[in-house]
């Protein structure tokens, strides 16, 4: 799966968040200063030609919808993080962030209920 530029994944944000939208409700919820209208299509039809999202008409113009799932785009980011900068090691990578962050015992627990409840799943 192809990365995404920052300006990609911020419309990508906006289109698993409204399931369809034109450009002009993407544009909406785009933070100010907001980029022009042209701009906002120049970078859908981009998402477009790497098969992360795909249109259909409605009216005059198109409604766009994501083909690639938020999820599946965040474990594949996830996955490369991970890969790139902890050799691999999601134990690295939880270790990193426990220190960084400087987590309390109670947050490490709520984690692990966490993991324990998905498992179950």
């Amino acid at each position: 799966m192809k990365q995404l530029t920052k300006a990609e994944e911020e419309v990508m944000q906006i289109l698993w968040k409204l399931k369809k939208a034109n450009v002009k409700a993407v544009l909406k919820e785009l933070p100010d200063p907001k980029p022009a209208y042209n701009t906002v299509s120049t970078i859908i039809r981009i998402l477009e030609s790497k098969g992360f999202a795909d249109h259909e008409p409605k009216g005059k113009g198109y409604l766009y919808f994501p083909l690639v799932a938020k999820e599946e785009y965040s474990n594949q980011s996830i996955n490369s993080v991970v890969d790139k900068y902890f050799q691999g090691s999601f134990k690295s990578m939880v270790s990193f962030f426990v220190k960084k962050n400087d987590l309390s015992l109670k947050e490490m627990e709520e984690i692990m209920k966490e993991i324990e409840k998905n498992k179950e799943l």
